[in-house]
């Protein structure tokens, strides 16, 4: 145990922890760096304005809080986008690069500060480029997120309707069904009654309706003979699709009369506090989650499984959390990079909400589109996912 040779050595020092749980680290920087986002956002108004090259940020102070957001989300995203270079198409656990991604941490953490570091020196007109781009590539990440939730729930449906879990998952089953359409409907009715409580609401009544109506809508596709996605799929996506609209409701303006609910109001109250955190914690399992989610993006099947190959996806890894880098940095700033956001806030204002409500109605597309895509590409073969 204590002896090595020299090339042994050197090669352990530099795979460090195993696989499984380097991501685990991944993740951990992922979280740091989101938090000294969030602390550049909330606290570093005054240092930032001592920088020369920030001072005013072209005459406005308000700005200083934004830009500090997106400039240590660049050095996030830069350091995974690297990694994404550097590690896609690793698919053998012989191959150099995953001696890279699984180790060489001194290497990734001096490079991982000299990242963040660098673009409080790029100036403010490159910075708002980025944000920009960072809009785009939040985007992508949602869509990514959609796919791997909707990815998610057939498994699970297919899991407990398998031939060896259907006779004891037959109570599950109805179980779990039931409740998510009970529970979808009884939040509807909560939001109708919270979110619209008079006639002029006529934004909120919509997004409740459009909901209710795209539950509906889904959940007679899945019960059709010819599709027979099953009550389960339907009813996890009917909560799902609940969630979001409530969400974006509950991201509407302070200053929205409609909304009877108590809100992030950047005082630092309890609820606020709360409420950061749950929002905090979302961004960064999201992000993981989704990130050793490849097999859901996939177009074959490996059935040839060995033990020299990567137990995951590096390059779609490290892919997801660069766009999750841009992300978060959405969700610090309310999707608007010219507004100030309050102290322990996020994903905040109209831009927020309308992007929630747009990612409801895409997964709801989406989610048609996986039960009526057989019997409109019918030269396919969806037989396996």
């Amino acid at each position: 145990m204590g002896v090595c040779s020299k090339d042994s050595c050197i090669c352990h020092s530099c795979v460090g922890p195993n696989r499984m749980i380097a991501r685990y680290i991944y993740g951990i920087i992922f979280l740091i760096t989101s938090i000294i986002a969030w602390m550049v956002r909330d606290y570093s108004h005054k240092p930032l304005s001592d920088l020369h090259f920030l001072r005013g940020c072209n005459g406005e102070n308000q700005c200083l809080g934004t830009e500090g957001v997106l400039r240590v989300s660049l050095g996030c995203f830069l350091f995974f986008f690297i990694m994404y270079l550097t590690t896609v198409r690793t698919s053998r656990t012989d191959d150099p690069r995953d001696v890279w991604h699984s180790g060489w941490w001194p290497v990734k953490s001096l490079l991982l500060v000299f990242l963040i570091v660098i673009p409080f020196f790029i100036p403010s007109a490159f910075i708002q480029i980025y944000g920009e781009i960072a809009r785009f590539g939040a985007g992508i990440f949602l869509v990514i997120q959609l796919i791997s939730i909707v990815n998610f729930i057939y498994w699970w449906n297919e899991s407990w309707l398998s031939e060896k879990n259907i006779r004891r998952c037959r109570v599950p089953i109805v179980s779990v069904s039931a409740f998510c359409m009970v529970a979808s409907i009884g939040a509807i009715i909560l939001m109708y009654i919270w979110f619209s409580p008079r006639a002029s609401c006529s934004l909120n009544i919509f997004f409740i309706t459009w909901t209710l109506l795209l539950i509906i809508v889904t959940t007679i596709i899945s019960l059709k003979p010819d599709v027979n996605a099953g009550l389960l799929t339907s009813s996890l996506m009917a909560l799902y699709l609940v969630f979001l609209c409530w969400s974006a409701i509950m991201s509407e303006p302070v200053s929205e009369t409609c909304n009877t609910r108590p809100r992030q109001t950047g005082k630092g109250d309890w609820l606020t506090v709360l409420s950061f955190l749950i929002a905090f914690g979302a961004i960064v399992m999201s992000t993981f989650s989704t990130g050793i989610d490849s097999k859901a993006f996939s177009f074959k099947t490996d059935e040839d499984r060995s033990d020299d190959k990567v137990p995951y996806g590096y390059g779609f890894f490290h892919f997801v959390f660069a766009m999750g880098a841009m992300y978060f940095a959405m969700l610090f700033v309310g999707w608007n990079l010219h507004q100030t956001a309050h102290k322990w806030s996020i994903d905040t204002g109209w831009a927020s909400t309308w992007v929630k409500i747009v990612n409801e109605w895409l997964a709801a597309a989406l989610y048609i589109w996986t039960m009526i895509a057989p019997f409109v590409l019918k030269d396919r073969d969806f037989s396996s996912h």
